[in-house]
């Protein structure tokens, strides 16, 4: 068997989590972070130290090989998600639809500039409601002026 990497790993974490019916909520009020932090951290899109690596590791019964890959760099980008996966795909259809008008209101609001994907928060909630109940994502990103220079 070869070295795993991240994304490896992260199946691993999958796997683990679903085999002790462990939420990712719980998971993160175990290690004290953020839900959607942790769960892209354990996916393999942040960096995880060796801290965390070995609580989640405790947690979920892991072996040390997964706990390991954990603690190797993120993998980030387009190529690591299925972008056929129906939620992935309806947020890229949000950003196709929506996309422009949300560049106009940032321009409009603060000037030419961008919302960072860095300095960033996301929350993750479900909201009850009586017609089917709601999924809330918001996005808090800091605002990245453009410069002249």
């Amino acid at each position: 068997m070869g070295e795993l990497g991240r994304i490896e790993a992260g199946r691993g974490v999958v796997r683990a989590k679903r085999g002790k019916g462990i939420s990712w909520a719980e998971i993160a009020a175990e290690v004290g972070r953020g839900k959607v932090w942790v769960t892209a951290a354990l996916l393999g899109q942040h960096p995880v130290d060796r801290e965390l690596a070995e609580q989640v590791g405790k947690l979920l019964g892991l072996d040390q090989e997964i706990v390991e890959a954990l603690q190797l760099p993120p993998v980030r980008g387009a190529h690591v998600v299925d972008t056929t996966e129906p939620a992935v795909y309806r947020l890229e259809e949000m950003v196709q639809v929506y996309g422009s008008a949300i560049h106009e209101l940032i321009r409009e609001e603060f000037g030419d500039g961008i919302m960072s994907a860095i300095d960033f928060e996301m929350d993750f909630q479900r909201v009850a409601d009586p017609k089917g109940d709601r999924v809330v994502i918001t996005l808090n990103g800091k605002y990245l002026q453009y410069r002249e220079f």
